[in-house]
């Protein structure tokens, strides 16, 4: 009897050691509090931030202040920076016109083209040849360069792409692609086939927009490194020019067409037409960052964790703000306390295994360019890099979803892309901890909004390393000055942060890395 009830106590304790053990990392995740959150949104995305824009004192402030926050907490800096911040170039050109000839005819700046700052890579061009090639699209459903030869000559494509029957040719739904909307998509294709400069044809214009015509001579801030793939001239004319290249009767047929919105890739027109633009250009240099600090691992010191988020939004248009609290305020302050908690439990004898880095980039907005940057000049091996998890707005609701329960939720994206390991994990989390609906409505490949290409985790991905990203939506305010920190559901965002901590706690300290089992999901911007 006696021995019976020393191996109940024995069994007892062992139970509660291993419950405890594993309350363990649920007890750091409640350090993450709505209180917590609040505070540190009410900062970053307040006035004095002026809207975070990548290049601006507003994106300067906010990256001061995280770094001052990195520091507080204790995170280490790394060592091949000068402090937290990983800095990478930008510039801004001005362009001084000139001339563009088009056989014999001499356009007018302003008037009959203008020229696409940022997009040019010489201060002048000539050919003696204009290929046209439609909508400028190839695509597995459509394809305006079959059997067309534009290397070294002049491409003439049009804005916009093709319809039948009210659906949309290249994605067969009745959403557009983003062939649709991207000219630089489309002058970095002519640019990979060969061709010297893009003639633009935007079918909407009778004439060039005055404001236009005056802003087209200088670029907001662009980034060099992402720009070298896509630099081409692009020249945009007027519809009515077409008639000078083409003559009364050709011009007629192909804008007839555009207006039907039809396909073009069955009328081609390729006629020797010299061509020469000349114009002066002056760059200006600048500079923006990322915002780096680690947790040492331990007996796994050397390979890594992420958790990401970018910390720039929209700045300015005169004196409106464009305060950006859930995006993406809201992932970047989650980073922040996230470092915190893990913090906490590393000086409570609770460190993770793994190396945990926390890392807010800018640029985000400007087409991803924080982080991909980092990709390009990582400070930490991409390939000891065991995941990147990416919070990209987790503060609001979003107004769609019309089932479930929208009050807890958020949407899982990549989490059974590039590894088998991600999926299990990130249920098995939700399972034992979070109780959210995990929504994978924006991880469907053939998802229209094509979320999983348009955040930083994807430059991790692109590179091979596993990634989730976490997002709560579109909502009326995305984008818009009304995006403030009233509108947040602190109690929600709460719960997914903890939810990511956990994620990643787990992630940190598992014996191995995750599989690299699962190729990149073609169709990448």
């Amino acid at each position: 009897m006696k021995k019976y009830f020393l191996t109940v106590i024995a069994l007892c304790f062992l139970s509660g050691f291993v419950f405890s053990q594993t309350n363990i990392p649920l007890q750091y995740a409640e350090t993450i509090t709505e209180q917590g959150l609040k505070k540190q949104l009410t900062i970053v995305a307040s006035a004095e931030m002026e809207g975070r824009e990548t290049g601006t004192e507003g994106q300067r402030k906010a990256a001061a202040y995280i770094e001052s926050q990195f520091k507080e907490i204790g995170l280490q800096a790394p060592g091949s920076l000068k402090g937290y911040q990983q800095y990478y170039p930008l510039f801004k050109d001005t362009l001084i016109p000139k001339s563009l000839k088009i056989g014999k005819v001499k356009l007018k700046y302003g008037e009959d083209y203008i020229l696409q700052p940022g997009s040019e890579t010489n201060n002048k061009l000539s050919a003696k040849e204009i290929v046209f090639a439609g909508y400028g699209i190839e695509d597995k459903n459509y394809n305006d360069y079959d059997g067309r030869n534009v290397k070294g000559k002049i491409v003439l494509i049009f804005a916009g792409e093709p319809q039948v029957n009210g659906e949309y040719v290249v994605s067969g739904t009745d959403k557009r692609s983003s062939w649709g909307f991207s000219n630089t998509r489309k002058a970095a294709l002519a640019k990979e086939k060969g061709a010297i400069a893009v003639l633009l044809v935007n079918p909407m214009w009778d004439s060039i927009p005055t404001k236009l015509a005056e802003s087209s001579k200088s670029t907001n801030l662009l980034f060099p490194h992402l720009n070298d793939k896509e630099r081409v001239a692009v020249i945009t004319i007027l519809p009515s020019f077409l008639k000078n290249m083409m003559g009364e009767s050709d011009a007629s047929k192909i804008l007839e067409a555009v207006k039907e919105k039809a396909p073009l890739n069955t009328i081609s027109f390729d006629k020797k037409i010299k061509t020469k633009l000349v114009f002066k250009k002056i760059s200006i240099k600048a500079e923006a960052s990322n915002v780096l600090g680690y947790i040492e691992g331990t007996d796994k010191k050397d390979e890594y964790v992420f958790l990401t988020a970018h910390y720039d939004h929209l700045g300015k248009k005169g004196n409106v703000i464009y305060y950006g609290a859930d995006d993406d305020g809201s992932g970047t302050v989650s980073v922040i306390e996230m470092a915190q908690a893990f913090v906490k439990a590393k000086a409570e004898g609770h460190g993770p295994r793994r190396t945990v880095v926390f890392m807010t980039v800018s640029g985000e907005e400007k087409g991803l360019w924080g982080s991909e940057y980092y990709s390009d000049h990582p400070v930490f091996p991409l390939d000891k890099t065991t995941v990147d998890l990416n919070t990209d707005m987790i503060g609001r609701i979003d107004p769609n979803r019309k089932y479930g329960d929208s009050t807890n939720y958020v949407y899982v994206i990549g989490n059974d892309k590039l590894s088998s390991d991600l999926d299990p994990i990130s249920k098995a989390t939700n399972n034992s901890y979070s109780h959210l609906e995990l929504d994978y409505k924006y991880n469907a490949p053939d998802d229209p909004e094509r979320i999983y290409y348009r955040s930083d985790h994807y430059n991790f991905a692109r590179k091979g390393v596993p990634i989730i990203f976490f997002f709560d939506g579109i909502h009326k305010d995305y984008h818009k000055p009304s995006d403030t920190v009233d509108k947040i559901n602190f109690d929600l965002m709460e719960k997914r942060a903890r939810f990511i901590f956990l994620i990643a706690w787990e992630i940190a300290n598992r014996n191995d890395m995750l599989k690299r089992d699962i190729p990149l999901p073609s169709g990448n911007e």
